[in-house]
């Protein structure tokens, strides 16, 4: 069985995130991380292939990003997955979800037929969500979309979506494109073994014209949407002092509160 893990190097949201002058993320000033939500994606694939220990299966993580991209994979290697891919090109910078998923899914096309595709729910810097669906429609697979839980037997699979007023079951025949929640248990951390034996791990680098995909079809020049304007957000004002030197602070503090409508 081949499982094809999509993780996304994303701009760590501790860090002094900023747009470049095309309003585009700046993916190489800033430090960056693989997405939290894609690490549950990891864990599951890698779990898939624990509870199926009698059967032959790798777990590939693919990336698509610059340079420092290759970090995501990195991770990817030392939580256990067994190879990894990086696509990385020049002309994919400013691609929106569209041009993303047709470099995704060439790149998994040339990594070989997989039995399941899995991925994130969303990505931490755009949050959009579609990439997902957009794969399997590429690939032209099935999808079981936003599990909180992932079963398997055979080649069937099983999920549940926690939804806002009912929890959906949902089952699908591989191979399929799967994307879990961050309520699909908690990702493992690389062990010390982990991390030393990803170093030997096969990583592979792909640009565009591996994949047959003209440069023209990605970039900022060809999405479908872009950001119009950015602005710095603004610094934080100093908070305001209420003093009870008379008795009366707790009246101060509740006519500000409701000022402010806390209350």
């Amino acid at each position: 069985m081949n499982i094809v893990v999509c993780v996304k190097y994303v701009p760590d949201a501790t860090a002094d995130r900023r747009f470049e002058s095309d309003n585009t993320v700046d993916r190489v000033g800033v430090d960056g991380l693989l997405s939290e939500l894609d690490e549950y994606a990891v864990e599951q694939a890698l779990q898939l292939k624990e509870k199926r220990a009698d059967e032959e299966i790798t777990v590939t993580a693919l990336t698509v990003g610059p340079e420092k991209a290759v970090d995501a994979v990195r991770k990817a290697l030392q939580m256990g997955a067994d190879s990894a891919v990086h696509v990385q090109d020049d002309a994919i910078a400013g691609s929106d979800a569209v041009a993303t998923s047709l470099v995704l899914a060439k790149a998994i096309e040339k990594i070989g037929q997989p039995d399941v595709v899995m991925c994130g729910m969303a990505s931490t810097d755009a949050g959009m969500s579609v990439v997902p669906a957009m794969l399997a429609e590429r690939l032209g697979l099935p999808q079981v979309t936003m599990a909180a839980v992932v079963e398997t037997q055979g080649n069937q699979v099983r999920i549940k979506r926690d939804g806002d007023t009912a929890t959906e079951v949902v089952g699908g025949t591989m191979p399929l494109v799967i994307s879990v929640t961050d309520q699909s248990g908690e990702a493992r951390y690389p062990s010390f073994k982990g991390i030393m034996a990803a170093k030997k791990k096969p990583l592979e680098t792909y640009t565009l014209a591996d994949l047959g995909v003209d440069a023209g079809q990605v970039g900022l020049s060809v999405a479908w949407s872009a950001v119009e304007e950015t602005a710095a957000r603004p610094p934080r004002t100093a908070g305001e002092i209420v003093k009870d030197e008379d008795g009366s602070g707790a009246t101060a503090l509740v006519e500000f509160l409701a000022s402010k409508k806390f209350i």
